[in-house]
């Protein structure tokens, strides 16, 4: 009899041949895998692009992290985790965070070349529980809602993925993911605290973008979910949004904030979110990122590889023709127009017109 008998999660598969058993890999954790150095990272899946100083940077599945200094050549970076990575952000030329799927928060001191894990899912569940699994009001629905959450985090283990992560300097930050999860630390990430008792997010939706737009810091999220930073309050209030989509991401200027997501749809508020009109964008494919480059232009790119260009505060588009039209994550502006385009066939570098 032949077969093969796979016993998870942390065991070995078993192949049994003829009678006679062979033990096969053992499996680990993409938590205490580094990520492997290959040639070929640069041409897989991308989900991430930033820049430290002059210097690109991207990330993308497997916590394959590439770096170039000159947009041509590309170097991998030392990365302690195999997890999927999904933000990053650098808050200097040097300091960097990127986050990722089993809760995953790296740092780098160094612009990128290497990295440390900061936190993991299992850290954030056990801070989860520490913060909400004694309430001090037991009757409280909402701190029962918390109380029940921080439990299932914890019995489910390190499966929830951050989804971005933005620092407003070298010390004070947020890192956003699934089912409301939010951290705040005010260290440098050398220590995070739950906020989801300051978010107003009752249905635990996701949260895929966090930027600063308008004057404040905003969140976007699914079911057209909109939060907008109170910092007297110190807590994420809701805004009201007339589109109830999935949104992937917010960005923006002084002046502007400007939201999109599926089905190339974009929103505007001239007003720091108190209203929001439409922007006819002219496509109708999943709008994945979106960016302010330096010259002040509003540049958002789709998930069939589309860029699209504002240079009037977002109230108008316009698509700019790309060399090649690949599936984009996630824009970095490089200088002078040049982007970096992040995705499903790695990084492209080109300044569309």
């Amino acid at each position: 009899m032949q077969y093969i008998a796979f016993l998870t999660p942390l065991v070995v598969s078993v192949l049994t041949i003829s009678g006679a058993s062979v033990a096969g890999p053992v499996f680990q954790s993409p938590l205490v895998v580094p990520a492997t150095k290959s040639a070929l990272a640069l041409r897989g899946t991308l989900n991430a692009a930033g820049t430290a100083g002059q210097r690109l940077v991207v990330a993308g599945q497997r916590g394959h992290i590439l770096y170039s200094d000159d947009g041509a050549t590309w170097l991998q970076a030392k990365v302690p985790v195999s997890s999927d990575l999904t933000a990053l952000y650098f808050a200097s030329a040097s300091e960097g965070w990127a986050v990722g799927h089993e809760g995953v928060i790296l740092h780098t001191a160094d612009g990128g070349t290497t990295w440390t894990k900061q936190l993991d899912g299992k850290q954030a569940a056990e801070l989860l529980v520490k913060a909400y699994g004694k309430p001090a009001n037991a009757s409280d629905p909402a701190a029962q809602r918390l109380r029940q959450d921080a439990e299932t985090f914890a019995a489910q283990g390190a499966d929830k993925p951050f989804l971005d992560v933005w620092f407003e300097d070298t010390r004070r930050g947020f890192a956003v993911g699934a089912f409301n999860l939010i951290l705040r630390t005010e260290d440098g990430g050398n220590t995070w605290t739950p906020w989801m008792d300051r978010v107003n997010n009752p249905k635990g939706l996701h949260m895929y973008g966090i930027r600063p737009a308008g004057g404040s810091v905003f969140i976007a999220g699914e079911q057209g979910l909109v939060l907008k930073y109170d910092r007297a309050q110190q807590r994420f209030v809701k805004v009201d949004l007339p589109y109830q989509g999935t949104l992937f991401g917010v960005t923006g200027t002084d002046r502007t904030v400007v939201v999109y997501g599926l089905r190339g749809n974009a929103l505007r508020s001239a007003d720091g979110g108190a209203s929001w009109m439409k922007i006819e964008t002219g496509v109708t494919t999943g709008l994945s990122s979106g960016l302010v480059r330096r010259d002040g232009a509003i540049v958002l790119a789709s998930q069939a590889g589309q860029v699209l260009v504002s240079t009037d505060d977002g109230a108008s588009f316009r698509r700019v023709p790309v060399a090649t039209a690949e599936p984009t994550f996630a824009l970095a502006d490089a200088g002078n127009g040049v982007l970096a385009l992040a995705g499903l066939g790695g990084v492209r570098v080109e300044a569309p017109k």
